[in-house]
């Protein structure tokens, strides 16, 4: 089987400033990659990369086999991504969103509703998503990127404005115990590392370390931020 994503001097850059420099990391399906770095270090370029939204400029990346840009059609189907922007339109109910979504993926009916109780949201699905508070739009989104069932999860932040049941309401489908690999971009270091298998540090979108995630100081990733 084929790494979940394999990155060797990858680089990103917007006009003459460098986003990404020399990223380098292996990890295996079913594993988690945590992230760290300060505001502006390249973590969610490097998640844009990696969902084939934004195009390395150098270095390699592939993900489960498949190497971006050229084979993203291949993949696209396989990645969740989660990030800031919740990517659901705010006009329309939650019911409609993953409905709209699942017919992009071909998928069952059926699939909207599972997704819909699976974060608690049965009762408020046929509200507007404008409508709706933030932690439950975070569910919701969770629930958009994970509805297909995807090999790779691409998180960031994943459990912003989450109070503690909903966001253990969502480990189930995000969480360690998903069964999919992650890529997992927090703040919260000693969170991160305790589910994390590896973790890789930027600063100033260079690559500060690589390594597995028992073996890294959590003081050394906190540097990053200072």
């Amino acid at each position: 089987m084929a790494p979940a994503l394999e990155l060797d001097g990858l680089e990103r850059r917007y006009g003459d400033r460098v986003a990404l420099s020399g990223v380098t990391v292996r990890l295996e399906p079913g594993r988690t990659l945590a992230v760290f770095g300060a505001n502006g270090a390249g973590k969610t370029t490097l998640l844009r990369v990696l969902a084939g939204l934004l195009r390395p400029h150098a270095g390699t990346a592939r993900v489960m086999g498949c190497e971006l840009p050229g084979e993203t059609w291949k993949v696209r189907g396989r990645i969740g991504y989660l990030g800031h922007d919740p990517l659901l339109y705010r006009q329309l109910t939650g019911r409609e969103n993953l409905t709209y979504q699942s017919r992009l993926y071909d998928l069952e009916p059926e699939r909207v509703e599972e997704a819909l109780a699976a974060v608690g949201l049965e009762r408020r699905a046929n509200e507007p998503v404008r409508d709706l508070s933030k932690g439950m739009v975070q569910r919701l989104a969770a629930a958009r990127a994970t509805l297909h069932d995807p090999d790779l999860l691409l998180l960031d932040e994943p459990r912003a404005n989450l109070d503690p049941a909903a966001a253990d309401r969502l480990e189930p489908l995000i969480g360690r115990d998903s069964g999919r690999a992650r890529v997992l971009v927090t703040h919260d270091v000693d969170g991160g590392l305790a589910e994390a298998d590896l973790a890789v540090g930027l600063r100033g979108g260079r690559q500060a370390f690589a390594l597995p995630a028992g073996e890294l100081d959590g003081a050394r990733a906190r540097g990053l931020y200072s």
